[in-house]
C-alpha cells in the first residue's frame, strides 16, 4: 500500500468520526447506525450496543430527546492503517451538553460535561469505511447534578 492509499483511508475514517459528531449534534442521531458495519459495536461504560439494529434503537432514543443540545468536539485524531480493509484509531472527545427547552438556539455554557477518547476500529465494507467497534473511554466527567 502506498502513501496516497494510506492518506485516503485516514481521510475516510476521519470523515466518519466527523459525520458521527454532526449527526448526533444536529438531531439526526438515528442515522449513526448507518456509519457502523452490520455487526458493529458501540460501547460506553454503561451500555453496549451490538449490531446496526441496536445502535439505531439506542441513537433513536437520543434523537428523541429534544431537550438535549450537545456538541461533540473531536480532535487529536490518530489512525493506524492495518491493511487495505482495517484501521484502528483514537480521537479525543470534549462533550458539551445541556438539557433545556426544545427548539432553543443556544444553551448556557457550563463547561464540558465530559472529556475522554473514542477508541475505534474501522472496516472497509461494500458501502465504504464503517465503524466496526467504537468505545468511549471517559477521563473526566462532571456529574448529573453539577
Amino acid at each position: 500500500m502506498d502513501t496516497n492509499e494510506r492518506l485516503l483511508i485516514e481521510r475516510d475514517c476521519q470523515r466518519l468520526v466527523t459525520e458521527y459528531c454532526h449527526l448526533v449534534d444536529h438531531g439526526e442521531a438515528a442515522q449513526i447506525a448507518e456509519l457502523f458495519s452490520e455487526d458493529g459495536v458501540w460501547k460506553s461504560p454503561e451500555v453496549t450496543m451490538n449490531g446496526q439494529a441496536e445502535v439505531k434503537r439506542g441513537f433513536a432514543a437520543r434523537q428523541a430527546n429534544a431537550k438535549r443540545m450537545s456538541r461533540h468536539v473531536c480532535n487529536n485524531f490518530l489512525l493506524d492503517v492495518i491493511d487495505e480493509d482495517h484501521a484502528e484509531g483514537t480521537v479525543y472527545l470534549t462533550l458539551y451538553r445541556h438539557d433545556g427547552e426544545p427548539g432553543r438556539r443556544t444553551s448556557p455554557l457550563e463547561g464540558p460535561r465530559m472529556v475522554g477518547e473514542y477508541r475505534d476500529r474501522f472496516v472497509r465494507t461494500s458501502e465504504g469505511w464503517r465503524f466496526a467497534h467504537r468505545e468511549i473511554e471517559v477521563s473526566f466527567f462532571r456529574g448529573a447534578n453539577a
